[in-house]
Formats: structure tokens, C-alpha cells, sequence
């Protein structure tokens, strides 16, 4: 079973807790993890390009000029997807993108990433994370305590933390979710991962 060093908010280690084989301790599925990345940022795409067909212009129907003699190609409309202002053929429809990608799917690409954290020491633990105010330098002597200056930050929590949230929202390298919002694609873009011991408690609650 992996296991995992419990820190404070001063970087020292206080305990160590065990983790769930199930979430944290599987051999990662790279592909299985892309498909679901692709399927987050093409769900992503707001679908909305479109274009005017033939039967969609308002330009008048009356045919430009004769059929015979007068040296031009024939024509029957300017609405015709061959002039200009013309029509548009095969053109983008408003459509959704991504699709749906099955729980088992999901929940095992999940379980990739937090077990490659893991197995790579990348995944963090700390006691409890508890600021009385949003202070940007409490987020950043917490980084320098941990010693992850220069790297790109995931904080986890059980619940919405305000303060963290405000705290940690003028650095760039750092992000605030709850595990109500825990995705793979912000698993995939960040080097270490920092969660409170009660934030891995509900992940293994929840899918273990």
C-alpha cells in the first residue's frame, strides 16, 4: 500500500498515512489519460462556427441575365455558391465536440495521474491548510517551506477554501480546486501536487 509524508504548514513532516491502492497505487494508463484530456479541451470548444448555405441568402432571385449570347458562363442565381457573396458549400455547422467518455474511463485516468504522483513522490500531504485571511505571501512562504520554488502547483481541498483560493490567485504557477472540481486535465499541467488529509479521505471515499 503507498503511503504518504504528512506535512505541516511550516514544511515539516508531522506523520505519514497510508493510501489507497485502488486510487493512488495503479500502474498509470498513458492513453487512457490522453483520450480523456482530448475529450476535456474538445468539450471545450465553444461549437458555435457556422456558415450561410445557397437557401440562406437573401440576395434576389431573379436570374442575372440571359441564357444565350451574351459571352458570360451561364448563371441562374447570385446566391450561387461560385460568386462572390455566394453561398457556402459543405461549410461549419454548429455542432458539440468531445462527446461523452464513460465513468470506468474517466475514473481510470483519474486514478492514472494521482498514482503517477504518487509513485514519483510528487503528491504532497498536509495536515490542514488554514489561513485566517488571504495573504499572497502565506501561499508563497508555503511554497518556499516545501521547497517547490519553480514548479507548478496543484493545491487540492476537501471543500472550497476561500482563502486559499484568494491567496494563491496572483501567482501564476499555483491553482485552487476542490475535489468536487478534481479533473484530468489540471492533473496533466501541474509538476506537484499539495492536498490536505482530508481532501485524499474524500478522494479515496469517493472512488475507492
Amino acid at each position: 500500500m503507498p503511503t504518504a509524508a504528512v506535512h505541516n504548514l511550516e514544511g515539516k513532516q508531522v506523520s505519514t498515512m497510508e493510501l489507497a491502492t485502488a486510487v493512488f497505487g495503479i500502474e498509470p494508463n498513458i492513453n487512457v489519460v490522453r483520450e480523456a484530456v482530448n475529450r476535456q479541451l474538445a468539450r471545450r470548444r465553444q461549437g458555435t462556427a457556422a456558415t450561410q448555405t445557397k437557401g440562406m441568402l437573401t440576395h434576389s432571385d431573379k436570374k442575372p441575365w440571359k441564357q444565350k449570347h451574351t459571352g458570360h458562363a451561364r448563371a441562374g442565381s447570385k446566391n450561387s455558391p461560385l460568386w462572390r457573396g455566394g453561398g457556402t458549400i459543405f461549410g461549419p455547422v454548429p455542432h458539440a465536440f468531445g462527446g461523452d467518455i464513460n465513468r470506468k474511463t474517466l475514473r481510470l485516468a483519474l486514478f492514472s495521474c494521482l498514482s503517477s504522483y504518487a509513485k514519483d513522490n510528487e503528491l504532497i500531504v498536509l495536515d490542514t491548510i488554514d489561513f485566517s485571511e488571504p495573504k499572497t505571501k502565506q501561499v508563497t512562504a508555503l511554497i518556499n517551506s516545501l521547497k517547490l520554488e519553480g514548479k507548478r502547483v496543484l493545491f487540492i481541498t476537501d471543500v472550497t477554501n476561500v482563502n486559499l483560493a484568494l491567496s494563491a490567485r496572483n501567482l501564476p504557477a499555483v491553482d485552487v480546486i476542490n475535489c468536487d472540481n478534481l479533473n484530468t486535465f489540471d492533473l496533466t499541467t501541474h509538476d506537484v501536487l499539495v492536498a490536505t488529509q482530508a481532501a485524499v479521505k474524500r478522494i479515496e471515499e469517493t472512488y475507492a
